[in-house]
C-alpha cells in the first residue's frame, strides 16, 4: 500500500517534529489549504493529519474545516486525522462530522498520534482487502475456481446466468476439471441454496443398485 503520510502543519519546529515522529512513512508536509490540496492529488496519501488552526485563520478553525472538507471530496477514501487545540470538543466533534476519521488534541504526544496513525494504515489497508475480495467474488462465482483464461471466464458467467433457474443442467468435463464445484456453485446460486447439497459419485454404485439409490 501506498506509504505516504500528509502532514498538514504551518509550525515549522512542529513539521520537523512530526517528520522525526513519522520516520517509517514517507512524509510530505504542508503549510496551508492550497499547498495540502495539490500534495492529496499529487501522492493519494492513505492517511492525513491536519491541524485546523492554519492561516490565514491560524488562531480559528474555519480554514481547517474548509480544507479538511475538500480533501475529502478530492480522496473520500483518505483517513483524515485531525488535530485541535486541548479542551477543544465541540470542533472535534464537527470535524468527525465533516468526513474526518479521527481527532487528536495538542500538544502533541508522539507514541500517541503514532499509535492512532498506525491504526488509520491498518484500517486503510483492511478497506482495500475486502475490496479486493469483494471484486473477486464478483468476478469469479464458482468458489474454489481460479478463472484467469477467457474460458474460464465464460465458465463462471455462465454458472452465475442459469443457476437462478428451473432448467436441469448437465456438466461435462475430464476428471478434476471441477464439475462438482460448478454444480456446488449452481445450488449455492440458486432459489434453491437454503436447501442441502448432495454430491453422489454415481460410478461408484452398482448399475442396478443406481435406481433404487438415487429414487428409493
Amino acid at each position: 500500500m501506498n506509504n505516504k503520510l500528509l502532514v498538514v502543519e504551518d509550525d515549522l519546529g512542529l513539521q520537523d517534529q512530526l517528520r522525526w515522529c513519522f520516520d517509517r512513512y514517507e512524509v510530505v508536509m504542508a503549510g496551508n489549504r492550497v499547498s495540502a490540496l495539490e500534495q492529496v492529488r499529487r501522492h493519494r496519501p492513505p492517511v492525513v493529519t491536519l491541524d485546523l488552526g492554519l492561516p490565514p485563520d491560524a488562531d480559528g478553525i474555519t480554514e481547517g474545516l474548509a480544507t479538511l472538507e475538500e480533501i475529502v471530496a478530492a480522496s473520500p477514501d483518505t483517513k483524515v486525522i485531525v488535530v485541535t487545540g486541548q479542551n477543544d470538543r465541540e470542533n472535534a466533534v464537527r470535524a468527525v462530522g465533516s468526513g474526518a476519521y479521527d481527532f487528536y488534541y495538542k500538544p502533541i504526544d508522539p507514541v500517541i498520534l503514532g499509535l492512532i496513525v498506525n491504526r488509520a494504515y491498518r484500517v486503510r489497508e483492511l478497506e482495500l482487502e475486502n475490496r479486493e475480495l469483494i471484486q473477486q467474488k464478483v468476478e469469479h462465482p464458482v468458489e474454489g475456481v481460479v478463472a484467469c483464461s477467457p474460458e474460464m471466464v465464460k465458465v463462471c458467467r455462465t454458472v452465475e446466468k442459469v443457476a437462478p433457474s428451473n432448467a436441469s443442467i448437465l456438466i461435462l468435463g475430464n476428471s478434476g476439471t471441477g464439475k462438482e464445484l460448478c454444480a456446488r456453485s449452481l445450488h449455492s446460486l440458486s432459489p434453491r441454496a437454503s436447501n442441502r447439497f448432495i454430491a453422489i459419485n454415481c460410478a461408484a454404485i452398482p448399475e442396478n443398485l443406481l435406481e433404487s439409490e438415487l429414487f428409493g
